[in-house]
This record gives structure tokens, C-alpha cells and sequence, in this order.
């Protein structure tokens, strides 16, 4: 199994910006070949201290092997996605790729 882990800083310009890329990210990703699971959502405040509260949004992927995931970075839709969800609404993104 290999996870894609994704965290967004949205735009604070854009009081939509959470919504608006959620809303790209079910539109454009989930039927690309070799996504096993899908999983978008916006952070949960914590009491705890060791929880990062910084982000708006985060993404977990899941693909069978890591070349599926290669794959998946040139995908049209991913770059649609790329272009019309992530751009116009995120000022900042930290990846997270593990095996």
C-alpha cells in the first residue's frame, strides 16, 4: 500500500476556498485508475497540543503501489484538478508520501 497525503493552507482572501477545492477534489480524482481509497476533509480542532490546527484541509490517497501513484501525478484529471481546484484556492501545500 502506498499513501498520498496532502495538507492545504487555503486562501484567507477567499472565504470559499475550503469548499471550493473539496468540491474539485470529488469532482476530478476519485475515478482516476489505480486510486484504491479517497478521503478529503477539513481539519478537526484539537485540545491536544501535538495536533496541527494551521491547515484548512487535508487529503489522504491510497494506491496499491507507488507506481500507481506515478501514474496518477500526469493523470489528466489530477492536472485538471491541479489547475482549476488547487491553484485558484491554496496558498500553501505540504506533501506526505509513505509506504
Amino acid at each position: 500500500m502506498f499513501s498520498h497525503v496532502v495538507i492545504f493552507w487555503t486562501d484567507p482572501a477567499n472565504p470559499k476556498a475550503a469548499e471550493e477545492l473539496m468540491a474539485g477534489a470529488k469532482k476530478y480524482l476519485p475515478g482516476i485508475p489505480g486510486l484504491v481509497s479517497f478521503h478529503i476533509g477539513k481539519m478537526v480542532p484539537s485540545h491536544r497540543p501535538v495536533v496541527d490546527q494551521t491547515y484548512q484541509v487535508a487529503l489522504n490517497l491510497q494506491f496499491a503501489e507507488k507506481e500507481a501513484q506515478d501514474k496518477y501525478q500526469s493523470h489528466p484529471l489530477h492536472l485538471e484538478f491541479v489547475e482549476k481546484a488547487f491553484k485558484p484556492n491554496c496558498k500553501r501545500v505540504i506533501i506526505y508520501d509513505f509506504e
